[in-house]
């Protein structure tokens, strides 16, 4: 017992130690197609070149000491317009809180709302609120959801939960599904907060939404993007929204990331993102703040990226459908958001062209490996049980022309189990 019972309880990330796997398999010269991270190819999506100009202009004028704890000005007077103009959200400069990218705003948030003991509600498939719960020494209440709901949670699955829960954790759009809460799902939730607080009035610490909205910019066709501040003004007192530039501009290096909320809450994760020294790097946030503040820069990059991003979920979305009309028992969810498309390989029970029988959802996860060259995330990397067979696909590092390649080669692996 070297280290802390908080160290010895934290395991390492299963979808690191798959990424890791496949990175051993590229370095040997296989030819690999990795559909696994939640990351960007820079050569096949560079972040804005406005943006990259202004990162070097920034390092050129000696941008280079502190930021301020809240972080830098500029960038958080573009923050508020930006949110006022796209998403109809009211924050001033002095609500937005900069860091380095969404995750120490998280665990911060985590940690202003979370005593130790005290429930988190969160749902499963998703990314790391069971680490995040273990570090602020919370309880977690992990809600399973379901592919007819497009894996969200409901009211009725956290009304169960709610009356001792100290934070409901929500990311819309959501990784790992690439789908998005509803705007009558999301108001249900919304009013199930508000009736819970209203029971716990003044004399108890509020419930409150960690809302996780780093993709929000990446939504497609008819699919919209709702918010608990839009739906119900009253959730602005109980709603921590996570935000950022490293999905909807590729900047997953850049480190710039903001929340926005109850100023007594951001005032708090703030002396936490002080302390632990979380700031991003000044010449980023001046980057970003100038970046931000170019509608025509902006706006320019999002319809490439958005169309980029789209036509390479949807070949594989046709691309699995092809599958599955071909009799494969594969499935997918059509794309609504995000980089991510939700799919399914129910082979368990198959037998290979070598007798080898797919007892388990991780044979069939290992054959894929193995026999397609192919590498997605089982969605029990996500905290989903083992019995699932759904999985994530990636594009962030895809080029077009190999979503055709991808799926031939999931076609001939398929080809060659047998099922009893």
């Amino acid at each position: 017992m070297r280290c802390s019972n908080l160290a010895n309880g934290l395991q390492t990330s299963p979808i690191i130690t798959l990424a890791a796997e496949i990175n051993e398999k590229i370095q040997r010269g296989e030819k690999f197609y990795n559909l696994t991270i939640g990351d960007f190819n820079p050569k096949v999506f560079p972040i804005p070149e406005k943006l990259k100009l202004e990162i070097q202009a920034a390092y050129d004028a000696s941008q280079t000491n502190y930021p301020g704890a809240f972080g830098a000005l500029n960038l958080r007077e573009s923050v508020s317009r930006f949110l006022e103009g796209d998403a109809d959200l009211a924050y001033t400069p002095n609500d937005i809180l900069i860091a380095s990218g969404g995750r120490p705003l998280i665990y911060s948030a985590y940690r202003a709302v979370v005593n130790p003991g005290e429930p988190v509600i969160f749902p499963v498939p998703s990314w790391n609120n069971d680490y995040y719960t273990h570090l602020s020494s919370g309880k977690a209440v992990i809600l399973e959801t379901r592919a007819e709901n497009y894996f969200m949670p409901t009211a009725a699955d956290i009304k169960p939960h709610l009356k001792d829960a100290a934070l409901i954790a929500l990311c819309s759009p959501l990784n790992p599904t690439g789908t998005v809460l509803s705007q009558d799902g999301l108001a249900e939730i919304c009013d199930l907060v508000l009736e819970e607080n209203r029971a716990r009035g003044k004399d108890r610490k509020p419930v409150y939404v960690m809302f996780d909205q780093i993709y929000w910019l990446l939504t497609f066709g008819d699919t919209r993007h709702h918010t608990p501040v839009n739906l119900r003004p009253e959730m602005r007192d109980y709603t921590i929204f996570i935000d950022g530039v490293s999905k909807a501009f590729a900047g997953t290096g850049v480190r710039v990331g903001w929340a926005y909320g109850p100023s007594d809450i951001i005032k708090k994760m703030r002396t936490m993102i002080a302390h632990m020294g979380a700031w991003a790097p000044k010449p980023e946030q001046v980057a970003v703040g100038n970046f931000l503040a170019d509608r025509a820069a902006v706006d320019g990059y999002l319809d490439w990226f958005r169309k980029e991003i789209r036509s390479r979920l949807e070949g594989f979305y046709k691309g699995f459908i092809a599958l599955k009309q071909k009799g494969h028992r594969v499935d997918a969810i059509e794309p609504q958001a995000a980089m991510y498309l939700t799919v399914q390989l129910n082979l368990a029970g198959a037998v290979t062209a070598e007798g080898q029988r797919l007892e388990h959802n991780a044979d069939v996860h290992r054959y894929i490996l193995d026999e397609a060259k192919v590498g997605l995330v089982p969605f029990s990397h996500f905290g989903a049980s083992e019995s699932s067979n759904w999985y994530r696909l990636s594009v962030g590092t895809c080029r077009l022309q190999e979503v055709e390649v991808i799926i031939s080669a999931l076609d001939a692996a398929l080809n060659k189990l047998k099922f009893n």
